[in-house]
């Protein structure tokens, strides 16, 4: 069959490495895609959340399967678009429904769902720039550090952790009366700190049945020992080293299970990916948030773990007949380490050439924001490589990917030489 990933990133370029290899593959499309994704599959200069466009071009390409890399479009109502489309409605569209996108487009939304079906996750409250003075009188019953999220989508910046009461109230103000993160921060959610070591559990559901994949931990500093500004992450590595059978039977039990079937109660329609940020608390796992797609770069450790084809697993979960695929998993552990441009997370170039790519072995590169000009590969984003390897422990993966970079060079190139330094 024909199939079409919508993204341009280092996820949706592992998307299609995953999806190149398999035989029920005709041909495989990106929109928009960038330079490595144009070596795998034909790139389609398409926005994400121009559904006419993708409309046009799934219709003229005879496509059957659409597998929607970014959170925009599927907060945008992308599925229901294509179920209330005469000739898009058998598409097999792998992502939630707008209702069930709500679990990432709005905190506040993900917050009640999580209190309805008790699943375990840091007391909250919401406020607006009309309750801005309520906010600031929360805050201080708080102990911090104060935590403060805007409430829909700011491209994984919408989160401010704060020592300092004042600087918190004073942040609280810039995000509801001054629009510090635009309409996203309309309403800003304040909850109380959690302390642990964070990770990342994802499952692939159909709505009534689910597959819990590999779990992953990454790193959003840009800084080395987890310092400095976020980014959209640094690195990641995959399966997290301190999740043993228990720990994974209460994240099943406590967390995985009322999530799907939360989802069962309120009919929502969610055939797609649950991305559940988590924290080990004393051994005690409780929900930070939920994302409704894979993550980034936690899709270049997850998916080169996957041993099952991914296009089975996706018209599985397509027709709600996930339950009869099993999932066979690499017990390898992977890593993958973030090549950014210099300047990143703030104002940085674009257009420089990258070299060395070719010389890279026993690691795959994956492509984030690299486009080609004048036949050569060039940076065309803040992240611009992920360099993922496998191996028996995650030390030894780490050191395959950083004797690689060593191959690797863009002016101004910056990257963490300490990932995983926090398991040892």
């Amino acid at each position: 069959m024909n199939i079409l990933i919508l993204g341009s990133g280092g996820r949706e370029h592992t998307f299609a490495y995953k999806i190149s290899q398999s035989n029920k593959c005709s041909q495989l499309f990106v929109a928009p895609g960038n330079a490595g994704t144009s070596e795998i599959s034909i790139n389609v200069p398409i926005s994400v959340n121009d559904f006419e466009a993708i409309k046009n071009c799934v219709v003229e390409n005879d496509i059957k399967m659409v597998i929607v890399g970014p959170e925009d479009p599927l907060v945008n109502g992308i599925a229901d678009y294509f179920l209330a489309s005469e000739n898009l409605k058998t598409v097999m569209l792998i992502g939630p429904s707008k209702a069930g996108a709500l679990l990432e487009g709005s905190k506040e939304r993900a917050k009640e769902f999580m209190i309805d079906h008790k699943i375990p996750t840091a007391a909250y409250q919401s406020f607006t720039n009309d309750t801005l003075a309520e906010g600031k009188k929360f805050l201080e019953k708080l102990n911090p550090p104060y935590v403060l999220k805007a409430d829909g989508l700011a491209a994984g910046k919408g989160v401010l952790i704060l020592e300092d009461i004042n600087e918190a109230k004073q942040e609280l103000e810039n995000m509801l009366s001054n629009a510090k993160f635009g309409a996203a921060s309309e309403t800003v959610v304040i909850e109380e700190f959690l302390d642990g070591i964070e990770l990342s559990v994802f499952v692939l559901t159909d709505g009534k049945n689910y597959k819990i994949l590999p779990t992953a931990k990454d790193y959003k500093r840009i800084g080395e020992g987890d310092k400095g500004l976020n980014t959209g992450g640094m690195g990641a590595i995959s399966p997290v080293p301190f999740v043993d059978a228990i720990l994974m039977n209460k994240i099943e039990e406590r967390i995985v299970k009322p999530t799907v079937n939360g989802l069962q109660k309120e009919n929502i329609d969610y055939k797609g990916f649950v991305f559940i940020g988590l924290i080990n608390v004393n051994n005690e796992p409780l929900v930070i948030e939920y994302n409704v797609r894979m993550g980034d770069p936690e899709t270049e450790v997850v998916l080169p773990r996957i041993k099952t084809d991914l296009v089975t697993l996706f018209e599985a979960t397509f027709l709600q007949k996930l339950e009869e695929v099993s999932l066979e998993i690499d017990d390898r552990a992977a890593t993958t380490v973030m090549l950014v441009s210099g300047g990143y997370p703030e104002a940085y170039e674009k257009g420089k050439v990258i070299s060395g790519i070719s010389e890279v072995k026993d690691s795959i590169v994956f492509h984030a924001g690299t486009t080609t000009k004048d036949g050569n590969v060039v940076t065309n984003g803040g992240r611009v490589l992920a360099v993922t390897s496998l191996d028996s422990d995650y030390i030894k993966a780490l050191k395959k990917s950083y004797q690689n970079i060593e191959k690797l060079h863009f002016d101004t190139m910056n990257y963490r030489k300490d990932i995983g330094f926090d398991l040892s």
